[in-house]
């Protein structure tokens, strides 16, 4: 009486073992790997190339906003505005398991002015004391990374979405080397420049 008992929870250890390790291998792939199956979350491409503006993308991960306003740079900064950079929760994950964004992360940086206070160095002041204060949203500049469809820049398109307010594109082509890339490749720690993210990224 008590053999079909055990075959039943020898069955339900066998079913539950292979669960634990599909988990386990979606969590922690290597490098250069993107997860087979389940939502897509990584980019998506019309017929001719062109990458499709994400959606829902201030659900993902916020990594940072480094700021670098008009007025620290002598009125003439070349991004004004904060950088509000986010990441989709699966590739975040992937990066916290091998210490590299697999193929497919998109790094999806979005503009948001300086609220203008009227002041000469465009600070405002508020409850918490002057400073420099997040505005409008004004743009969305992306990173894919794909070493094959952008071999020839170190494995990373770049792509510019508008740098004015919502609504933007719903898709753009790759920018110039000397737009975007050509900066990584000279600057930045494999392409992207984690020492502003590395609070978030190294958090526990």
């Amino acid at each position: 009486m008590n053999k079909p008992n055990l075959n039943i929870a020898a069955s339900m250890l066998a079913i539950a073992w292979v669960t634990t390790v599909i988990l386990t291998l979606g969590a922690s792939l290597p490098a250069g790997q993107a997860i087979a199956g389940g939502d897509n979350w990584g980019p998506s491409w019309t017929s001719d190339g062109k990458l499709k503006l994400p959606e829902g993308y201030h659900e993902w991960v916020f990594l940072g906003s480094p700021l670098t306003p008009h007025a620290l740079n002598g009125g003439t900064a070349a991004f004004p505005e904060y950088h509000n950079v986010y990441v989709h929760p699966k590739a975040f994950r992937i990066y916290k398991a091998t210490g590299n964004w697999p193929e497919g992360t998109i790094m999806l940086k979005e503009l948001q002015l300086v609220l203008n206070g009227g002041s000469s160095d465009g600070s405002s002041v508020e409850v918490s004391g002057r400073g420099y204060f997040p505005g409008a949203r004004n743009g969305i500049d992306i990173s894919v990374k794909d070493s094959k469809r952008f071999a020839d820049t170190n494995g990373w398109g770049f792509f510019n979405f508008g740098h004015h307010a919502p609504p933007y594109a719903p898709e753009a082509v790759e920018a110039p080397v000397d737009s975007c890339a050509g900066c990584h490749i000279a600057n930045a720690d494999n392409m992207v420049f984690s020492k502003f993210y590395n609070p978030i990224l190294n958090a526990n």
